[in-house]
């Protein structure tokens, strides 16, 4: 489990796309094991597509850090009990909030 902040912009992107793969496993084994898992995929499928949306946003360039949540934490937060990789929303969304940590060379 990731738990530090990134550093760098490609430790971001790297995290970024292990959340992609994460969640996107994560709705694999709820198509398999349950016969009708709808109310989970109605919440986790915007939550994949806006990771991927912010992985095509630093691809294209258009990616900016600013201090506010990023569209996907309303349901991290609701739901993060029950979401195993809720922590690494939370430090994407808090990388994505303060920026990286970058350490000062003065």
């Amino acid at each position: 489990m990731v738990s530090m902040k990134p550093k760098t912009a490609q430790q971001y992107v790297e995290l970024i796309d292990q959340a992609i793969i994460e969640v996107d496993e994560f709705i694999a084994c709820l198509e398999f094991d349950m016969e009708d898992p709808g109310d989970q995929l109605r919440i986790l499928n915007p939550l994949l597509q806006s990771l991927r949306d912010l992985r095509a946003s630093m691809a294209d360039g258009s990616y900016l850090f600013e201090n506010k949540d990023l569209p996907f934490m309303e349901v991290a937060n609701k739901f993060n009990t029950k979401l195993p990789f809720s922590h690494m929303l939370a430090l994407i969304n808090d990388t994505h909030r303060y920026g990286l940590d970058v350490e000062s060379d003065s």
